[in-house]
């Protein structure tokens, strides 16, 4: 639990912190994006959607979490997303999922979610999350939900519709999307801060990974929200998978992780 000794934290195979490491810097302080050279942002998110989806819909997606009947266990469909993603620019990195659900009233329905996790905004974005919702009903003939988390650091890219019109004929496509920028907001911070979901600690890393200005403050940070981690009474499950994707989000030079 977030609550043991320092002995419990080594059995669970996380580094207890030292005091005086658990005040939080200002939330605010967003500075200049740094990314290093070994960061690596959309594999944790895959990882992170898999093992809390329900979470992930519950605090950023709470309208469509409504809709799920959560007996019935999601199904990650990779080998499909596969097939209507291959034709996909290479370059850019991305961290989508699309997942298999049935809704409370029985019906069959599959929801991809795309995570842009570049610094840098990407002007066809739109049309990519029209491409992959075409694609996917054409070929199957299901349902489809497209969610767009956007975690890049511009505040002016807020994509969440796409519409194409020429003579009388056209298209108009739009999906849900969050950003999580807006999230520095202290009342939404606080909000993160105070809430029992695992995925906001999800989302607190990605934040401070993408908007710290500087290694001593991506340290604090770090520091911060694996104790933040035992705060809230975790299990030890939660606190070593959790602990893995902070890590995997916040990283470090080689002095300060190993001090860390």
């Amino acid at each position: 639990m977030a609550s043991d000794s320092n002995e419990d934290s080594k059995a669970q195979g996380v580094v207890p912190l030292s005091p005086g490491t658990g005040s939080a810097p200002d939330p605010g302080e967003t500075g200049r994006a740094v990314d290093s050279a070994t960061a690596d942002h959309d594999s944790p998110w895959k990882e992170a959607l898999e093992v809390y989806f329900s979470e992930f819909l519950a605090l950023l997606f709470p309208a469509v979490h409504a809709e799920i009947d959560w007996e019935q266990p999601p199904q990650f469909m990779d080998k499909e997303l596969q097939q209507v993603a291959r034709d996909a620019d290479s370059g850019r990195r991305y961290a989508d999922k699309l997942v298999k659900v049935f809704t409370l009233d029985g019906d069959e329905t599959w929801i991809l979610i795309h995570v842009e996790v570049q610094g840098e905004p990407e002007r066809d974005f739109a049309a990519r999350m029209f491409q992959y919702y075409y694609r996917l009903l054409d070929r199957y003939g299901v349902d489809v939900i497209s969610l767009a988390v956007l975690a890049d650091t511009s505040r002016q890219f807020r994509p969440h519709d796409y519409r194409r019109a020429h003579s009388g004929c056209g298209v108009e496509f739009r999906f849900p999307s969050v950003k999580l920028l807006d999230y520095l907001a202290p009342e939404r911070w606080q909000m993160l801060e105070q809430s029992n979901n695992p995925f906001a600690l999800v989302v607190m890393a990605q934040l401070r990974a993408k908007t710290v200005r500087s290694p001593g403050e991506r340290a604090g940070w770090k520091f911060w929200l694996v104790r933040l981690l035992y705060d809230r009474g975790y299990g030890q499950a939660d606190i070593l998978e959790l602990f893995r994707i902070i890590d995997w989000m916040v990283t470090l030079p080689p002095d300060l992780e190993l001090s860390f």
